[in-house]
């Protein structure tokens, strides 16, 4: 499916978190002048609306099974509710949070190993400043190896992390979005040096392209950040994760807000209202300059209420869900997958993923990446199923449990969890048991202190 500017539009704002929408909707500021700020105090009226419908039948389709959903409205209590200073990160620096997202992913020790070691020589803009060829021997693994595994650290949160330059930051923050123009890609690709220096006219006439399509090009690079470890801490200043959403118990029930506190609301100049709705003899080209402009204030506007209301959407599934866990702790989170939630949502599958990518909510638990309340399952078939959170949580119990004298081997793990209804194999259980830095049996006999 070939997606329409507009459509291209809409998927890239979903994929963004809080921050970087809050800076998207700045420039977007600076570039149409139909767009500012509804200031409810200041300003006669309502912000604008959702727009017409679009003609694509494809743009119709995407957002005709959100229009009738029931959205909390936007008000002063809940914005004084969400402001960012009441919504602290947690404290850990770059390497500590990229880590506690490697902790669940499905890997081999070794393979959980080397991306540790590249993640702890990751500077603090998240750049990878030594060659693979000096860090494989210091790691005691091939090149080819660690190549694989910084692959593997790439694809972690926020897009861009592991980079060894520049060009390759951008390129991969580029490769992660959804509907970037091709224009862009090979512009970061093979013209850095002329988009550096603003070259648009040797950029538009090496690669065929018009001067429009290559500023259009270079507007999507300028919204990516050069420096993608900034985002998660580093170096001596304390830095905040804006939250994304925010769940608060009310009485005995869990309430979910998004934080429209942190987001600028949009609506239209009325000044150039006016002026695209003047008289006849207006000049011709301000007026379909400005209808231009208009229309696409108007489909960001939607663009925005449509991310909104998909978020919204996607955690009162995920914390209906989780209720056992925000109750009771770890122990109780429910397996789920991004296909459980899309099923449930009525949307695709890679809606979801993008809606949860560099996303962040605030519970009365703590600070979470949206990322972590999906997790594989285990259990019997017909019983209940445990995430792989919990399955970690019981085998440190035990661990702790067993006689100092005669600690459990990973067999042994395996056929108590296997008693609990956690079915896992021996080799399970000994990357579980090393992934929470966890020594063998014989390394624990005689006593041994986490």
């Amino acid at each position: 499916m070939v997606l329409t500017p507009a459509l291209q539009q809409a998927v890239t704002l979903l994929q963004l978190s809080t921050a970087d929408l809050a800076q998207y909707l700045q420039e977007q500021l600076l570039n149409n002048p139909v767009l500012e700020i509804w200031e409810s105090a200041e300003t006669e009226g309502e912000p604008a609306g959702f727009p017409e419908a679009p003609e694509s039948s494809r743009e119709m389709e995407y957002w005709a099974e959100f229009a009738e959903e029931d959205l909390p409205p936007r008000g002063e209590e809940q914005q004084q509710v969400l402001s960012v200073e009441d919504c602290p990160g947690e404290g850990r620096d770059l390497h500590e949070e990229l880590l506690e997202q490697l902790r669940f992913l499905d890997l081999a020790p070794v393979e959980y190993h080397m991306a540790a070691f590249l993640i702890g020589n990751l500077d603090d803009h998240g750049y990878l400043r030594y060659p693979l060829a000096e860090l494989a021997p210091a790691a005691g693994v091939t090149e080819k190896e660690l190549e694989a595994a910084l692959e593997l650290v790439q694809g972690l949160d926020p897009p861009g992390i592991g980079c060894r330059s520049l060009q390759e930051c951008l390129l991969l923050q580029l490769r992660r979005r959804e509907g970037v123009p091709p224009l862009a890609l090979e512009i970061v690709s093979r013209h850095l040096d002329d988009l550096v220096r603003e070259r648009y006219r040797s950029i538009a006439a090496a690669t065929g392209a018009t001067l429009e399509q290559v500023r259009q090009a270079v507007e999507v690079i300028r919204s990516l950040n050069p420096r993608p470890g900034s985002l998660l801490g580093g170096g001596s200043v304390t830095r905040y994760l804006v939250p994304d959403l925010i769940v608060k118990k009310v009485d005995s029930d869990y309430q979910v807000l998004t934080n429209d506190a942190a987001v600028p609301l949009l609506t239209i100049n009325p000044l150039y209202r006016e002026l695209l709705r003047g008289e006849a003899q207006q000049d011709e080209q301000l007026k379909a300059f400005l209808r231009e402009k208009m229309e696409s204030a108007l489909w960001l506007i939607r663009c925005l209420e449509q991310r909104r209301l998909t978020l919204f959407r996607i955690a009162q599934e995920i914390v209906r869900i989780q209720r056992p866990f925000l109750e009771k702790g770890l122990k109780e989170l429910v397996p789920l997958t991004l296909k459980d939630v899309a099923r449930r949502v009525k949307v695709h599958e890679s809606t979801v993923s993008r809606a949860v990518a560099n996303k962040y909510i605030q519970t009365p638990r703590g600070l979470y990446h949206m990322k972590f309340f999906f997790s594989r399952g285990y259990g019997e078939p017909g019983g209940k199923s445990y995430s792989a959170h919990s399955v970690k949580l019981c085998l440190q119990e035990l661990i702790k449990q067993e006689d100092p004298q005669k600690p459990y081997s990973d067999a042994q793990l395996a056929r108590m969890l296997q008693a609990r209804g956690m079915p896992l194999s021996r080799r399970t259980v000994a990357k579980y048991r090393q992934e929470q830095n966890i020594p063998s049996s014989s390394q624990r006999r005689g006593g041994w202190t986490p």
